[in-house]
């Protein structure tokens, strides 16, 4: 189940930032791209009105000159003199004004004939349809109008600009087409650049997500983890108490009076475990759900723990333990809390320590209070026991977790720790364990108020 949630918000992730960076990518090649044809088409502009004036300061147009334009510019230059093809025009096929590969795909005079043909037909209908912006500049009988030009027999795409001279009884006309094949490969470059750099990125997404998402599943896997093994815990809790108590009720069906009065004690023992088993699963679960009930009043935290200390006192001199208690000898303040679940925290740090303390050990329970802008109340409960190691501890208010040398003790369910952990939290306080050097384990309980 987590793997697959695991591949799928990779996907989610690395899928959206890439859908975002591919859409901004498409954003910027559409601004860039039109940023560079505007760029490109107001140089061209500029050239020809360069071009205009000198032609308005000559007498007569040269090959050579002509020649030398369109080398230096890349351009295809067509020249009529009253509607017919100028020399310039027939000598394509030589060494002045050949139209290249690299400017049309295409070196024969029928095709630039045929250029020049569809190019003053393409300015005919723009001009007539005026579906094209006309620059235009006066320069005494020399103007010039630049548009955008598909050749509809090769699809190349030109912009293009028709001078036409008045010279007296004289029409001249200079049709100028640049190519923009050079600019179409600069933006198909600039494509596959942005292209690779989208999938470069796209890949980088991916890796980052996949280990983003499986850090953020991680503590969702490991509780779920916990819930699967609360719940297997408590079951084999509840089996155990549950097995004896049918296998004792078989027996008393057969057994004599006297044997039954001992299995009815065991049946109640059982069942003594039990209950306390489901109260502290239904503690735990009300924690869960944030109805973990909290009646808070102003207590004397010395007399809650006197009451502990004497509550366990018996139970000590009976293991022949030692059981100590430290108090301030200045009065405390009171502390706002609910007695009764602070009493519980008590009483299962206590329980803990007796359990799983050897004969003639100590168990120690002390109280301090710092008094300072908040007072803050320090209750330990120590003891020289066998001790938790430290892989342990981090675990150690997990539900049913118990170290292994104490899971021989007879009902401890593993759920004291996380009962008091849970109470604590909900008065905003803090436990912790630590070491009791040279042997045993020291909980602390920190509550402010």
């Amino acid at each position: 189940m987590f793997r697959k949630a695991h591949f799928l918000f990779t996907l989610l992730c690395a899928g959206t930032t890439t859908a975002i960076m591919i859409f901004m990518s498409l954003l910027y090649l559409q601004v860039s791209e039109s940023s560079l044809y505007k760029n490109h088409f107001a140089s061209f502009r500029s050239d020809i009105s360069t071009i205009a004036s000198s032609l308005e300061q000559s007498t007569y147009v040269s090959m050579q000159w002509l020649a030398g334009l369109e080398a230096r510019n890349s351009y295809l230059i067509f020249v009529t003199d009253n509607d017919k093809p100028f020399l310039y025009n027939t000598l394509r096929n030589g060494t002045v004004g050949t139209v290249t590969d690299e400017q049309s795909g295409n070196t024969n005079d029928s095709f630039g004939q045929s250029l020049l043909t569809e190019s003053l037909q393409a300015y005919d209908l723009m001009f007539e349809s005026e579906t094209v912006i006309s620059y235009s500049s006066n320069y005494f009988g020399i103007h010039h109008d630049e548009y955008e030009f598909t050749s509809p027999s090769t699809g190349e795409r030109y912009y293009s600009s028709l001078i036409d001279i008045e010279r007296g009884q004289t029409h001249s006309r200079i049709l100028i087409l640049n190519p923009l094949v050079g600019l179409q490969t600069q933006i198909s470059h600039q494509r596959l650049l942005f292209l690779l750099l989208d999938i470069l990125a796209a890949l980088a997404f991916s890796v980052f997500s996949w280990f983003f998402t499986g850090r953020l599943l991680k503590p969702l896997q490991q509780n779920h983890e916990d819930q699967m093994q609360f719940i297997a815990s408590a079951s084999h809790e509840l089996r155990t108490p549950l097995s004896v108590i049918l296998a004792t009720t078989e027996c008393c069906v057969t057994a004599s009076p006297q044997e039954q009065a001992g299995f009815f004690q065991t049946i109640r023992k059982e069942g003594g475990r039990m209950n306390t088993l489901i109260d502290d699963l239904l503690t735990l679960a009300r924690s869960d759900i944030s109805r973990f009930l909290i009646e808070k009043k102003d207590v004397e935290l010395d007399t809650l723990c006197t009451n502990a200390f004497e509550a366990f006192e018996p139970l000590c001199r009976r293991k022949n333990l030692t059981l100590s208690l430290s108090l301030p000898d200045v009065p405390l303040p009171r502390l706002s809390c609910d007695p009764d679940r602070i009493a519980q925290v008590l009483s299962i740090l206590l329980h803990n320590a007796v359990s799983y303390t050897p004969e003639n050990g100590l168990v120690t329970l002390s109280l301090t209070c710092r008094q300072d802008r908040k007072n803050l109340f320090e209750i330990t409960v120590s003891d020289t026991g066998m001790g938790i190691p430290d892989s342990d501890k981090k675990r150690i208010f997990s539900r049913f977790y118990r170290a292994e040398k104490a899971r021989s003790a007879k009902g401890h369910f593993g759920l004291g720790l996380s009962i008091a952990h849970e109470i604590v939290s909900a008065h905003h306080g803090k436990i912790s364990v630590q070491d009791n050097l040279p042997c045993g384990s020291v909980f602390v309980v920190r509550l402010t108020g």
